[in-house]
Order: C-alpha cells, then sequence, then structure tokens
C-alpha cells in the first residue's frame, strides 16, 4: 500500500474530494510520487516539468478550440440549433439525453474530433436543460459515455487506435493477437458501459433538479445575441469553416491545423473581424484554458511516475504473491489499470505502461489470449470515467460549467466513476475468466 502509484493517487482523489483544485491535486501527487520513489523535491518538480511537454499539442489544441467555439457561437448559428432543439425535443428527456450520448459517440468513430464539439454543443443548450430542469450530472453522464464506449467497443477512429495500442504491446511482449478480434473481446466490458450508462439517464439522475439563469459564459459572449434565427449567408460560411476545420484535421490528421483552419475561415469569411481577437483569444482561454493545462499536469505526473519506475514496482509487487489463482490475478490486475488511469488521465497512455508486465504474467497463470486482450483493454479504460486529470471528464465539465453551475469533482467525476468504473470492472472480470 506503500507504493508510491497508490499514495499519489489517493492524494489526487481526496484532495479532489475536499473540493481543492485538480491543478493542486496534480502537482501534490506528482511531489509525492517523485519523494516516495527517491527523488529529491527538486528533481520531482523538474521532471514534473518537463514532462508536461508530452501533452503540449494536445494543449495547444484544446485552446485554439476555445477560440474557435467563440467564434462559432458569435456567428448566431447555436440559436438556430437551440431554436430547432427546444421545439423537437422539449419535454422528452429521455430522448435528449440519449441523442447527447449518441452525438459524443460520433464524435469518436465516425466524426474524430473527440471533445472538440462539447464547446460549441453544449453552453447553448444549458438554458434547454435548465427549462427541463435536467440534472447536469445526467448530461455530463451521458457525454463521458460517448467519450470512452466507442473506442472499448467499436473499430473505427479512437476505437481502432486503441485496439492498435493493445495489439501492439501485446505482440511486443509475446503474445500476438490478430486487431480485428477486439470488438469481440471488448464488447462484455463495453456492456457494462451501457449498462453504466442507463442506470445514471433513467434510475440515479432521474430527479428534476432546479437551476438559476445565469450569464453563460460563451453564448452571451456574442453580440448576434438578439439576431434573427433564419438561416443566412453567414450561417453557411460558419458551415463552410466547421467542414473546413473537419477536413484539414482529417487529411492532416492534426486538430491544431484543423483549428487553425477554421480560426482563419472565420476571419477571411469576416465572420469574426481582426480587431475582435483579442475577446476571441481571451474568452476561448478562459473556456478550456483549464483543462490545457490540467493535461500538460497529467502528463508531467505520468513522467515522474515513470522516472521512479513505480508503476513497474507495483504490477511487479503484485504478481509476486498472486500464485496461480486467476481470479484474483484479474481483479488485482484491473485495480491496478484503474490507479493508474485515475492518475494520468489517459487510457490510451495506461496500456503501454501495463502491458509489458501483464502479458508475461497472464502467460504464467493461463490466460488466453483473448482473456488477456480483455484485461488489458479493460484496465487501461478503467478510470478513464472519473479521473479529475481525464479529458472524458474535464470536457464535459467545460461545457455543462459555462454558467458556473456544475462542480468538476461532484457532478462530472464522481458520478461517471460510479456508473462507469464499476460496472466495466465487474464486466472486465467476467470477460478475463469466460474468454
Amino acid at each position: 500500500m506503500l507504493n508510491a502509484v497508490v499514495v499519489s493517487v489517493l492524494v489526487i482523489v481526496v484532495l479532489s474530494l475536499l473540493r481543492i483544485n485538480v491543478i493542486f491535486a496534480l502537482i501534490a501527487a506528482a511531489i509525492t510520487a517523485g519523494l516516495m520513489g527517491g527523488l529529491s523535491l527538486k528533481e520531482a518538480v523538474s521532471t514534473m516539468i518537463e514532462g508536461m511537454s508530452g501533452q503540449m499539442e494536445t494543449a495547444l489544441s484544446y485552446v485554439l478550440l476555445g477560440m474557435f467555439a467563440v467564434m462559432i457561437a458569435r456567428s448566431n448559428i447555436t440559436s438556430i440549433l437551440l431554436k430547432k432543439l427546444i421545439s423537437i425535443l422539449k419535454g422528452k428527456r429521455g430522448v435528449l439525453l440519449v441523442t447527447i450520448a449518441f452525438v459524443a459517440s460520433l464524435s469518436q468513430n465516425v466524426v474524430p474530433v473527440h471533445i472538440a464539439f462539447i464547446p460549441i454543443l453544449i453552453p447553448p443548450l444549458l438554458s434547454l436543460f435548465n427549462q427541463m430542469k435536467i440534472d447536469r450530472r445526467a448530461v455530463a453522464s451521458a457525454l463521458t459515455f460517448g467519450l470512452q464506449a466507442p473506442y472499448i467497443m467499436i473499430p473505427a477512429g479512437f476505437g481502432l487506435i486503441y485496439h492498435g495500442i493493445v495489439a501492439k504491446e501485446m505482440g511486443k511482449n509475446g503474445m500476438p493477437i490478430d486487431v480485428s478480434m477486439f470488438p469481440k473481446v471488448m464488447l462484455i466490458p463495453g456492456l457494462g458501459m451501457i449498462f453504466g450508462l442507463f442506470i445514471a439517464l433513467f434510475i440515479s439522475y432521474r430527479k428534476e433538479r432546479t437551476y438559476v439563469e445565469k450569464e453563460n459564459t460563451l453564448v452571451l459572449s456574442t453580440k448576434n445575441e438578439h439576431a434573427t434565427t433564419a438561416f443566412t449567408g453567414k450561417h453557411a460560411l460558419t458551415l463552410t469553416a466547421i467542414l473546413g476545420a473537419l477536413g484539414v484535421q482529417l487529411w492532416m490528421e492534426s486538430l491544431v491545423l484543423g483549428t487553425l483552419t477554421g480560426i482563419l475561415l472565420m476571419f477571411i469569411f469576416r465572420i469574426v473581424c481582426w480587431n475582435e481577437g483579442d475577446e476571441v483569444v481571451q474568452r476561448g482561454v478562459v473556456m478550456m484554458g483549464f483543462i490545457a493545462f490540467v493535461m500538460l499536469l497529467a502528463s508531467g505526473y505520468a513522467s515522474v511516475l515513470q522516472e521512479t519506475g513505480a508503476v513497474k514496482g507495483l504490477v511487479a509487487a503484485s504478481g509476486a504473491w498472486l500464485g496461480s489463482n486467476k481470479m484474483l490475478a484479474a481483479a488485482i490486475m484491473l485495480l491496478i489499470g484503474l490507479l493508474i488511469t485515475m492518475g494520468i488521465g489517459s487510457s490510451f497512455g495506461t496500456v503501454p505502461i501495463i502491458a509489458t508486465i501483464y502479458v508475461p504474467l497472464c502467460a504464467e497463470l493461463g490466460f488466453s489470449s483473448l482473456a488477456t486482450a480483455a484485461l488489458i483493454g479493460t484496465a487501461g479504460a478503467l478510470g478513464d470515467a472519473g479521473s479529475p486529470a481525464s479529458d472524458s471528464t474535464l470536457g464535459p465539465t467545460s461545457g455543462l460549467n459555462a454558467d458556473g453551475q456544475h462542480d468538476h469533482i461532484w457532478d462530472t467525476c464522481v458520478p461517471t466513476f460510479l456508473h462507469y468504473n464499476i460496472p466495466l470492472f465487474i464486466f472486465g472480470f467476467i470477460a478475463a475468466m469466460v474468454l
């Protein structure tokens, strides 16, 4: 229990639950892990700072995305969307929430923009949520489901990348597996997330919750707030800019270049004037800068864990006393994956860390290649929902807290942790036992 991973993750969780900002929690966790791993205070901080560069591109992407979202809001196109949704979905709570989960799922596979749609779509809908008295914890659960479940189950977009990472790491460690087998492997854990989604939407957060109509940092930043909701040439140009950003992103495989393209087109089309650039930058940074900086710190924290060898030590120590008990081994491996991903906030980054020791351990215990894949795939995904440092929770919070009425820890992290990690653990364990 005195392993640096365990203690530092507990530091993150406890401080976050005490409403200490996640930035301070991550810094404290990185220093704790460094000191426990034999680093001096100066070395721990230096390692954290150096490791922050690992997420620099992602952080820049999110800040630029915030600016692009503000520009889109200025075009008033979101008002048209809001008017249509109010007329179609007002009073249809369940349909609205399932639709949000579906749209979020599309962002992982069909149109792989990840959390890019959230600051564009969600803030304009807050007024509708308020009118319908929807508990925003249900919306956060729907969004997080769409950001995580598709890459677990569907072999396209981010799902294909995730499946490929697991297959590659298993092959590197002596247990080759065809990536085409992963939809079958991850179906059982994925069903656990579907189960958790319906519990969250239709049982846990079914009751009405009242919110006050407050200033929305995105929607009310536009000078076109009272403009007509008729579709105009300006809106067509805005759609062109959005499609241009998406096209460049898919073509160049770079969210930074795609978002820059969209921003440039919005200026060229005069949707936003050049002299309004300062305000756009300021509001964009306010919206997405926090997420960007948390992702940087999470990368620095992960770098400290790697520098100290704490993860390998944790896995090796666990394997030393598991013996031949497959059920206990599966549970411990899933728990370790949960701890690591809760800390660093990245399923994709967890898999290479754990696969090195999980593969030979599973082979020694007699797990099949499919069962091993299920264990590694589920262990990596565990903790993505519920992690204070994961973009799967930071993204929903950025949209739902645009009016300052949604708490990151208690309204996003805790609900998604309970509704997704518990069923993922159970269904992942079942998959390891039956495959």
